[in-house]
């Protein structure tokens, strides 16, 4: 990649990180439900999942180069059908609001917020695979044929969009007592985001 390249290249990287997204919204809701230490636990799982993601991205560049590019798209479909299943399980959360929050909360966190909850999300996301993808083929594969290139960016990239995911973790956890006041309102809302992200993956 030219010197030349490399502000757009890094801007590129803020902009698909930071804003909104399945692994934003997921650290943001793991924040606002299960507090700081419970969402970095699912944060370990999102930083993992995107390194895979990643590294397989690095490999299906060398060897297949752009011919990926068709096939991708079809990926949206899993990762919409995850994004709407999310999006369920946050409205069934907000119906149940009305009960005592403390009522299985533990229990609850531990099932809906963990490493491979987070592992799970960055697998079936399908804005980091084509971020991941078109990182590569675009930023680098026009200008080097490098597999140790290739490989240099792809090992970079878990340091941007996991980066990003924890601006929206810390901000969760520095709004949890708001979202304990108006917690039926929130999940309702985050719910929505989560459909638009789904709607936008198959229609976008």
């Amino acid at each position: 990649m030219p010197f030349r390249l490399i502000p757009s290249f890094l801007f590129y990287c803020y902009v698909n990180g930071i804003t909104p997204g399945p692994a934003n919204l997921c650290s943001l809701y793991a924040a606002l439900n299960y507090g700081k230490e419970r969402a970095l636990k699912q944060w370990k799982g999102l930083f993992t999942g995107f390194a895979i993601v990643a590294l397989v991205s690095v490999f299906l560049n060398y060897f297949l180069g752009n011919v990926l590019g068709d096939y991708v798209k079809w990926l949206s479909y899993i990762g919409a059908a995850y994004l709407i299943w999310l999006a369920v399980h946050t409205v069934r959360s907000a119906v149940g609001a009305e009960k005592d929050a403390d009522e299985n909360a533990e229990k609850d966190a531990e099932k809906n917020c963990n490493f491979f909850t987070g592992l799970l999300v960055q697998l079936t996301n399908v804005k980091i695979i084509l971020f991941c993808m078109t990182a590569l083929s675009s930023f680098v594969l026009p200008y080097s044929r490098s597999f140790f290139s290739l490989l240099l960016v792809g090992v970079f990239l878990p340091f941007t969009g996991p980066i990003c995911n924890l601006a929206w973790l810390f901000a969760g956890a520095k709004l949890q007592k708001l979202f304990y006041e108006h917690r039926k309102v929130i999940n309702w809302i985050m719910a929505g985001a989560l459909v638009l992200c789904a709607v936008s993956l198959v229609w976008g």
